[in-house]
């Protein structure tokens, strides 16, 4: 399976807010495949050594210099930790602390040095949803599939998860249409649905509770329609997979999950293009950077759109908002555009990390403002 730890919006806000001598920030191209990780272990090696290449050359303080690469060489060191790898590494580092995610994104091998993290990059893990669960439910069966990007589905065991819909009940079939009892017939039987449902969700909830992972409802008919009218997690997808699982497989299902996960983005990103084009005309949407990083320092941002893999190298004022550019990256400097996503995301704004074909107005990034400044 896919090895993940995905940061949450309030870990990234937790990071965003992290100062530092000295912060490190590493992307790291890997790959669940154990026997190649070699690779990646030496682009990690390459990357640290630019790390403390900038430092050193900086005049940085020899002795946290020693402290931020040995927890760096700590990592390279952990045989188990390598053996269960995704499709990326992030590793952020101080000389007092170091943080790693693994990724289900295929993201560029990079590092930065400044006295915050670079955090772009991670935005595109809460941005796009490359894993989802999905609930194949039916009248005869149900199970909980695991997909990823690029890797088989896996079926998770879920305690308490009832097997059918008549042995939920209590009952060898839900067809009987005899008027004995309370409910019969089809009334009956959509009673029976409600109580299947309800199990179901409730079997879910401790599995589900904390996570923003979407969840792929795979049903027909009249169940489908009760199980999303008692669903209590709150990113089941509207769109689903409007067939019986009980015909499909595993891997079927996976195929049929990319298809919705990728209509949910593109319908995502189009109304989001949409209402940047409509605030442009009303001057509430910007893709200059320094309007951008101003709008952001008021709290006028509603929602950013960055270009997760490039960085504009520079500083922004604190009070004013007021944009220097660098020629080049160096420890006195940091992204620009993340500094812009870091202030937004205080502030309360939606922050997209997305890739460059995604963003309107052609730029690094995309605002959309509550008001014009």
């Amino acid at each position: 399976m896919l090895h993940v730890d995905l940061p949450t919006r309030a870990d990234i806000a937790a990071l965003n807010g992290v100062r530092n001598d000295a912060c490190v920030s590493i992307y790291l191209e890997t790959t669940p495949l154990t026997q190649d990780s070699g690779a990646s272990l030496i682009k990690l090696g390459n990357l640290a050594k630019k790390a403390r290449d900038q430092l050193e050359a900086a005049g940085f303080d020899k002795r946290r210099l020693a402290a931020l690469m040995e927890r760096i060489e700590a990592v390279e060191a952990d045989e188990e930790f390598w053996r269960l790898q995704a499709n990326s590494l992030a590793i952020l580092a101080t000389p007092d602390q170091l943080q790693t995610f693994r990724l289900p994104s295929h993201l560029t091998s990079m590092v930065e040095v400044s006295d915050r993290f670079h955090l772009k990059p991670l935005l595109r893990a809460v941005t796009f949803p490359h894993s989802a669960y999905i609930l194949a439910l039916s009248e005869n069966a149900v199970r909980l599939v695991e997909v990823h990007a690029d890797l088989p589905p896996a079926t998770i065991k879920i305690d308490n998860l009832p097997k059918d819909a008549a042995s939920s009940a209590g009952k060898s079939t839900l067809n009987d249409r005899s008027a004995s009892g309370r409910i019969q017939g089809s009334e009956g039987q959509n009673v029976r649905f409600q109580q299947y449902a309800r199990k179901v969700d409730a079997a879910l909830r401790p599995f589900l509770s904390g996570r923003e992972t979407p969840l792929i409802l795979a049903a027909t008919g009249r169940l489908a329609s009760v199980f999303r009218s008692i669903c209590s997690y709150p990113h089941l997808l509207s769109d689903g997979i409007e067939d019986s699982p009980d015909r499909i497989t595993d891997g079927e299902l996976a195929q049929s999950a990319r298809s919705v996960l990728d209509a949910e983005y593109a319908r995502e990103i189009k109304d989001i293009k949409a209402l940047y084009e409509q605030r442009a005309g009303d001057g509430r949407a910007t893709a200059d950077v320094s309007d951008a990083a101003r709008a952001a320092t008021f709290g006028a941002v509603h929602t950013l759109l960055v270009d997760i893999d490039s960085v504009i190298a520079g500083s922004v004022d604190d009070e004013t908002g007021a944009v220097s550019f660098a020629k080049a990256a160096s420890t006195q400097t940091y992204g620009v555009v993340d500094e812009i996503a870091g202030r937004a995301l205080a502030s309360g704004a939606r922050v997209l990390g997305v890739r460059r074909s995604d963003l309107p107005g052609g730029g690094d990034m995309a605002a959309i403002l509550r008001f014009a400044v």
